[in-house]
This record gives C-alpha cells, structure tokens and sequence, in this order.
C-alpha cells in the first residue's frame, strides 16, 4: 500500500540538483567493517579490485565501484565513470553526499546505451571538503544479520539519535568468493525510525548473480536516494528527480504537446518496489494521471513543503515498461524561490502579531536544516530556549513588502543566529 509519508525528504536545495544524467543507487556514510590501506598516505581512493562491470538480469550494462576517503575530514566525492563501446566513449558522472572520515561510499551506474564488448576506462575522482555530519542510523551487528542461500540478505537498523528519521536507505557492497559483485540496497520502503527504535530490513542482489553471492560487506545508511533526471520541454531542460530504489529508469521524452512525460523503466526484483517523482510545478494545478504502458496505475499526488509536487506509486515485481505521467501544464516551471513560500507567510503573519515566535522559528529551524541557510556546526537549543528579539520584525516585515531580497534576508538572519541574537 502507498503511503503519503513517501514523499522526498531533499537535503539539497533546488540549486544543487546535478544536472548530469545518471542513475545513483547509493549515496550516504558508510562503514566498512575492514577497510584496507591503499598507500602509506591519506588518500581518496577507487580501489581497482572493488571498481567492475557486468551485464545485468535486464541485458543492461552496470558499473559499480566504491569510494574511500582515507584522509582525517568528510569530504564531498564526484565520481565520472567512462565505458567505451563501438569506437564511442560514454560517459556519467554523480556527485555524493558527504562521505566521513575513515569511511567509504559504493555506487552504482546503469548504461543502457552500451551493447555488447564494452571497456570500462579508469574512473576520474575529485572532491571538496566538508562539514557535514553522519545520519545517526546503525546497523546491528548481530545474530539477525543473515545472508541466505538465495544471496538475499536480512538485519537490522537502530536510530542512535535523538530526531525521528524518515525514509531510511540501507546500503552494502555484495561480494562473490574472489570479487565484488554488485552494491545492494533495501527495496521495502521504512516510512521513518523514531529515537531508539529498531528496525528490521532486507536487500536482495540483481538475479544475475543471485547465486554467486557469498556476503556483504560496508553497510551503510541515509534518508534520501534521490536522482536527478532530464527532459526536453518547451525547447529548454525541464529538470526533475525521483526516488525509486531498485529501479532504474532512462529515456524521459514529453510528447508534442508539452503536457506527458514518458519514460522507460526496469524492477529485475520479484520484490514490490515504490516510485517517487518530484516535479517543480509551473502553475501549482497540475492534475496528474499514471500510466504503464498505457494501463492505469494508482498513484497519490502531494506537494511538500518546498513546493515541488510529488507523484507516487508502487511499482510491481520484476516488472520493465514505459511510464506515462501526463497533466503537466505547457512550458516550463519558473524558478523556484530560494525561500519557500509558506515561510515567507509565516513571516508576514509574526510581523503582524497573529503568530508566536516559535511558530515563525520553525521556518528558520527548516532552513538552517535545509541547508538554505548555511550555518556549519550549528548545535540547535530545544525549543523552550529559542528567541528572536522584537526588533527584528521590522527587518522581517522589509522582507515582506519584498524591500529587502531573499538573499538580503537570508544574510541577516545567518548573521543574527551566527551572532547568537536570534537562537534556535
């Protein structure tokens, strides 16, 4: 059954969505539970025996590989993968999340334009560093964590922290007896893991090499694993993203009247699955419709609180097709505000006295935590601790009769929370 709580939690802003054209099956923190050297210096590194290729269950061409970050700070790893095939040289690049110190991140990228006789050429590795922190999802090392004759794998996640988790992913890289095989992720959706609460998960690998799997290794967790996707529209890029784990999807083409979108997707797993597509709206009307190759498919349609619309449905075992989702308005989306707009009412309404400050404060916690505002290492206060002076209801109230830009707006707040005059 579809579940409203399916929708995105996004980490980045509008922004910050890569543009290439990729298919990312795992981005996050990851633990290996033994990591090997690769030099007597810190380095980041694609280790050659765990950077491999294979023709899948679906015919389609697949490179996986995995990233260790050996130096003493997190960092943010771009990975370009080159295949040549047939005198042509094809080329994908994603870009991760942060990845710790002493940790590593496997993925995983689906060629389906590569045929037969493939070379998979050196990837090409850069970074930049960072200060983000790991998602406080574990996962138990412990009597549960099973792998099976069928190479399906069974364990368990806990939440150390102390916020409720949504969406939680969990990752691993596959091995046979002498080499990798595949990177693995759980297709079974966690609506959320509370504080504490311990959770049970499963991953299976591609069919392909069902039975050459001997156990997994490098677990690891997040709350996203949203990819980004491409169409022509209106003679301009019409960007957008989904979440759909363990299928893949390639080819978004609309029609001639700029209102369907169609695009090709593959569920090689006898597991249900779950699609999630995000949309930024042009008018905010859109009426969606679903479609597998031209049958109805149940969906739900929701916006979230950036304002980018959601359509989701499940998508059934080993299933490939063309989707269809049409009720797009023609043209294309305007830019998103950098702040979304229920903030700015919230703001309008505490400027005026018809909201507490907590209320409004929220919408400054959402962009902190959004990375909207970027405010490294903030340690937040509970909520009975937050305060905003009075005076700065001017300020908000500029920001509302659009005399001060967002930019402009953003600044000051970053300034005051910096300076410790408004606290959240």
């Amino acid at each position: 059954m579809i579940n409203l709580h399916l929708d995105l939690k996004i980490s980045l802003t509008p922004s910050k969505i890569l543009k290439s054209n990729y298919f990312l099956l795992a981005l996050g923190v990851f633990v290996c539970l033994s990591v090997t050297a690769q030099s007597s210096f810190a380095e980041v590194t694609i280790p050659s025996h765990e950077y491999v290729s294979y023709f899948d269950s679906n015919g389609i061409y697949t490179v996986i590989g995995n990233v260790k970050n050996d130096l003493d700070y997190a960092i943010v790893p771009t990975v370009t993968v080159h295949v040549e095939n047939n005198s042509q040289i094809f080329s994908k690049t994603i870009q991760h999340v942060p990845l710790a110190s002493g940790t590593e991140i496997p993925f995983k990228i689906k060629f389906f334009e590569v045929l037969d006789n493939p070379i998979l050429l050196p990837a090409e590795l850069s970074f930049e560093r960072t200060f983000a922190e790991e998602l406080p999802i574990v996962v138990l090392y412990d009597e549960t964590l099973i792998t099976y004759d069928d190479g399906h794998l069974t364990g368990r996640i806990q939440n150390n922290g102390d916020t409720t988790i949504y969406n939680p992913k969990v990752f691993a890289v596959i091995h046979g007896y002498e080499k990798v095989l595949d990177v693995g992720q759980n297709m079974q959706a966690i609506e959320k893991i509370e504080p504490g609460e311990i959770v049970d998960f499963s991953m299976h690998p591609d069919p392909s090499i069902t039975d050459d799997v001997y156990y997994y290794s490098c677990f690891g967790t997040m709350d996203t694993t949203v990819v980004p996707g491409t169409a022509k529209k209106a003679g301009g890029d019409f960007d957008f993203r989904f979440d759909s784990p363990g299928t893949y999807y390639h080819d978004p083409v609309f029609d001639d009247t700029d209102t369907k979108m169609s695009i090709i997707g593959y569920n090689s797993f006898p597991l249900e699955g779950y699609a999630n597509f995000e949309f930024y709206p042009t008018s905010g009307n859109e009426k969606f419709d679903v479609t597998l190759d031209g049958e109805p498919v149940k969906f739900l349609q929701s916006m979230d609180e950036m304002g980018s619309w959601h359509v989701i449905f499940n998508v059934d075992p080993s299933t490939q097709g063309t989707w269809e989702i049409s009720g797009f308005e023609k043209g294309l989306p305007p830019d998103m505000p950098k702040v979304p707009i229920w903030i700015k009412q919230s703001g309008d309404w505490w400027s005026t006295n018809q909201i507490a400050d907590s209320e409004f404060l929220e919408g400054i916690k959402f962009l902190i935590e959004k990375e909207i505002i970027e405010i490294p290492l903030l340690e937040m206060s509970s909520e009975s601790e937050w305060s905003i002076p009075m005076w700065t209801k001017t300020i908000v109230g500029w920001w509302n009769e659009d005399k001060i830009t967002d930019d402009e707006f953003l600044s000051i707040i970053k300034n005051l929370v910096e300076r410790e005059i408004i606290i959240i």
